[in-house]
């Protein structure tokens, strides 16, 4: 990072400490105006942010990256939630030539076969749109919390993401599960009821399992892997990467 983005960071930490999810999303939607987008999986987070960003009108976008592989109960959710708010969410789609490349290469369920073969997977269906639905956006918002998983641990409310060169918020990053169930249900939030079947973290339906009672939160992401290795891509830190690529 750069000096200047250094202070910025550095700014926008001390500017968050202590704020609730709320107004941090004013802030960011201020601070970014126009290119500040969030992007949803419809989990109980995202479902947070996205009625937080609705219900006030901010001026944030929100997206998803539709892999093409999401459970049903997951398109139940988006269309519950747009019904609810009215509103728009844009979806990002794999590039047709790159999945059809994808699945000649490997067959449909390749990427049980290996690490390799399932973050290829991951970088067609989810990576690569992320790179188009970021496109000329200065603000990420997620909806990252830090108790669920190892890696997202060591996040902060605000760090600059080299990968896509832009500022990544995590809103509800000190947030507990409890403490966002409790929010879902005060305000009466769509969603996945996948969740009420022990999914905690849901991502695609091959490759999402439930979690079992003591489990980490991620254990239910591609539980055949080594668990030192379980991001996408998407939220990985330089850290987590350089360990991946040595499995």
């Amino acid at each position: 990072m750069s000096t200047l983005i250094d202070a910025q960071v550095a700014q926008l930490r001390q500017q968050f400490a202590g704020a609730d999810p709320l107004d941090i999303l004013r802030a960011v939607a201020a601070e970014f105006a126009g290119k500040a987008a969030f992007s949803t999986s419809f989990g109980l987070e995202d479902q947070v942010i996205t009625h937080l960003i609705f219900a006030h009108d901010l001026p944030i976008e929100i997206f998803t990256l539709d892999t093409g592989r999401n459970f049903q109960e997951t398109y139940s959710t988006w269309s519950k939630t747009v019904l609810k708010y009215g509103k728009t969410i844009k979806a990002y789609y794999p590039n047709q030539e790159e999945a059809a490349a994808l699945v000649e290469r490997q067959g449909p369920n390749g990427f049980y076969e290996s690490v390799d073969a399932r973050k290829a997977c991951c970088q067609v269906r989810k990576v690569e749109p992320l790179n188009r639905a970021l496109a000329g956006k200065a603000a990420w918002i997620t909806g990252i919390r830090a108790e669920q998983s190892a890696n997202r641990t060591g996040m902060q409310l605000v760090d600059w993401d080299d990968a896509y060169q832009l500022f990544k918020v995590n809103p509800l990053l000190d947030w507990t599960w409890e403490q966002t169930w409790a929010f879902v249900r005060e305000y009466g939030i769509p969603h996945n009821p996948l969740h009420l079947q022990g999914f905690v973290s849901i991502g695609c339906a091959p490759c999402t399992r439930a979690v079992k009672p003591g489990e980490d939160f991620r254990a239910g992401r591609w539980w055949w892997e080594d668990q030192s290795a379980k991001e996408c891509g998407l939220h990985a830190t330089a850290e987590s990467t350089a360990a991946a690529e040595t499995h």
